[in-house]
């Protein structure tokens, strides 16, 4: 995906992390994600447009249209108040395809950085499925997940690409070890006694352990 989507994917997440949390109106947020989700949808047009419509670059501009329309979608959802049924089953399919992606990017490039990266996403729309259709009350940890994947999965990587250096080695080492230890705080969180799964409306609880 370019840098650029990445970049500006960051701060989107952020703010939604941020929403679901309590922290930010919802109304407002959804449309700095309109916003966002326009470009994240003009954008691969015209890398696909460029592009040498090869199986591999079209396989890596689809990828940005994953974000964009979901970020449209997210924007129309909060904006309109509209019911989260179709965003969550909406994100059940990209979860699925996140992880063809993460599968691809092991068996193919051997590149774990980018198939922990794809991984975490996968288990991000998950986590939107769980509470858009199946109506988990499960925001706070959620908006938790939202925020730190949109600095370690999208805003730091982008802004060390822009400083050259996100293609070394090392950096690539370090880079598996904070994807990895993300996963850990995420497990961790997880199976914390304090959380709790609660269907909305049923009454039904769902413990974490």
């Amino acid at each position: 995906m370019s840098f650029v989507g990445l970049f500006l994917s960051g701060a989107v997440l952020f703010l939604n992390g941020l929403m679901l949390l309590g922290k930010a109106d919802g109304k407002a947020v959804g449309y700095f994600n309109l916003f966002v989700g326009v470009i994240q949808i003009i954008n691969p047009f015209y890398l696909i447009m460029t592009s040498s419509q090869s199986n591999w670059d079209l396989y890596n501009n689809a990828a940005i249209f994953l974000f964009g329309l979901t970020y449209l979608y997210v924007g129309v959802t909060s904006v309109k108040g509209l019911q989260g049924s179709g965003l969550g089953w909406f994100s059940l399919w990209v979860a699925i395809i996140a992880v063809v992606y993460t599968i691809i990017s092991v068996v193919v490039f051997n590149d774990i950085v980018n198939a922990l990266t794809w991984g975490l996403w996968a288990f991000l729309w998950s986590l939107f499925f769980l509470t858009g259709s199946l109506k988990l009350k499960i925001d706070a940890y959620v908006g938790i997940v939202a925020i730190v994947l949109s600095w370690v999965t999208l805003t730091i990587p982008a802004m060390l690409y822009f400083l050259g250096v996100w293609n070394t080695p090392a950096v690539q080492q370090i880079w598996t070890w904070v994807l990895t230890l993300s996963i850990a705080f995420f497990v961790v969180s997880l199976l914390s006694p304090k959380l709790s799964f609660k269907k909305e409306k049923s009454g039904q609880e769902v413990q974490a352990v």
